[in-house]
């Protein structure tokens, strides 16, 4: 089976590479001719180019890029493409993504692996990034068992946890543990910045550790990302905050009111609640 990849960062990298091992034949397709030149001297693909007509020949293809040129990708690539061809995306949100998908392309599963790291480019791409993560693919109700089978089979491949969802619930649980999570430590950071005391600002910065770092983490991401994800997302997004802003508003009033019972009752149920979204992940 010939797999082309379009978009050879991280995730579109690291694709390449653990398909390649197991054996695939690997195309990528990248707007850079440097990044393709790249991808080849480290054998992450069998041959690159910044030319869609490269993927002629493959019989599954990747869509690794942002989420606002997954649609305009796909219509690019149609004039190269045989009817049989299947198409996936990586995207963080899946059903606006898939909606228009499947009315140009009626061959097309979304999916969105639930892995990375902070790094970026050709050159973060790794092994076995996968292994382990959660993969999840977005069927519709015209999506044929054969398309479902053949994308979740290169799924299992990886070692990836594999789930199916339709999109909207995906889009639904995404809000919860991935977009609202960039918004509020984003939020933490722009709170920090609001002090006006620059000797108390700068000691908040020298004495910040684990966990400040933590939870700031995703929060100091990149913009583009987070403003795509808001964009693509937005119904979701807002549902889950108004959601966080009534419990915060909570927080506030019980620590107003010096009501430290029920504070600890809060406390309490998230300590036991916590394992619950990381089971079998590093706590």
């Amino acid at each position: 089976m010939n797999i082309g990849i379009v978009g050879l960062g991280l995730i579109g990298g690291s694709l390449a590479l653990d398909l390649r091992s197991l054996g695939y034949q690997v195309l990528g397709v990248s707007r850079r001719e440097s990044t393709c030149q790249r991808a080849i001297e480290r054998r992450i693909v069998d041959d690159a180019s910044v030319n869609l007509s490269l993927l002629a020949a493959a019989d599954v293809v990747f869509i690794c890029t942002p989420l606002d040129l997954i649609i305009p990708t796909i219509e690019q690539l149609i004039p190269h493409l045989s009817p049989q061809t299947i198409i996936t995306d990586v995207g963080s949100v899946k059903s606006p993504i898939v909606t228009e998908a499947v009315k140009i392309w009626p061959n097309f599963i979304g999916g969105h692996p639930m892995a990375g790291t902070a790094e970026s480019g050709i050159d973060a791409a790794q092994s076995n990034l996968f292994v382990g993560k959660p993969y999840v693919l977005t069927p519709v109700e015209n999506s044929t068992p054969e398309l479902i089978k053949i994308v979740g089979e290169i799924v299992r491949s990886l070692q990836a946890k594999f789930y199916l969802c339709r999109p909207e619930e995906h889009d639904k649980a995404v809000a919860w543990i991935s977009h609202l999570p960039v918004m509020i430590s984003a939020s933490l950071i722009s709170a920090c910045l609001s002090e006006t005391e620059m000797n108390v600002l700068e000691l908040a910065q020298n004495l910040a550790s684990s966990g400040f770092r933590d939870t700031s983490r995703v929060g100091g991401g990149n913009p583009e990302l987070g403003v795509l994800m808001a964009t693509y997302n937005q119904e979701q997004l807002l549902r889950s905050l108004f959601s966080y802003r009534q419990t915060l508003d909570q927080l506030i009033t019980h620590i107003q009111q010096e009501d430290w019972s029920s504070l600890a009752d809060i406390l309490q149920k998230t300590q036991q609640a916590r394992p619950q979204f990381l089971a079998a992940k590093d706590l």
